[in-house]
């Protein structure tokens, strides 16, 4: 009977979790609608083989550069981590991978850079989330292109 009940709790963080994301990506669009970027894509997986690799949204910047994000929804903004805490060197790794499938698979010769986009907030709260665009963070090799 504890299993069941534990089994349940972890279902229902879960999906809590997954809404929470949502939210924080439909903020993300949003947000760079509002800047005049146009979203491109969101949720990509242009690697079949590895789930992990997910690229949350790629959009157009207006001077017509492409801009992979990871978006991070918080709660709340802890006084105790840094700004891009959750982006650790094993994630990077799995995002290089999933933008690097992107560019060969589309075929995108123009300029591109890696932002992360931290939201603090949750829908329930009814205020507007606190939005922290974090611009350029180093993802690609120095140097590095395709063709």
């Amino acid at each position: 009977m504890r299993k069941e009940q534990t089994t349940k709790k972890n279902q229902a963080r879960g999906r809590i979790s997954v809404e929470q994301g949502n939210w924080g990506e439909e903020v993300a669009a949003t947000y760079f609608m509002q800047k005049g970027w146009r979203v491109v894509a969101r949720n990509v997986r242009p690697c079949s083989a590895d789930r992990r690799c997910e690229i949350d949204l790629i959009v157009k910047t207006a001077e017509g550069g492409m801009v992979f994000v990871e978006v991070k929804t918080h709660a709340v903004r802890s006084p105790y981590a840094t700004r891009l805490a959750a982006v650790d060197r094993r994630k990077k790794q799995v995002l290089l991978r999933a933008c690097a499938n992107w560019i060969l698979h589309e075929r995108w010769h123009g300029n591109y850079r890696f932002d992360v986009l931290e939201i603090y907030g949750t829908r329930a709260s009814g205020t507007l989330p606190e939005i922290d665009h974090i611009e350029n963070v180093p993802l690609f090799p120095p140097k590095w292109r395709f063709w």
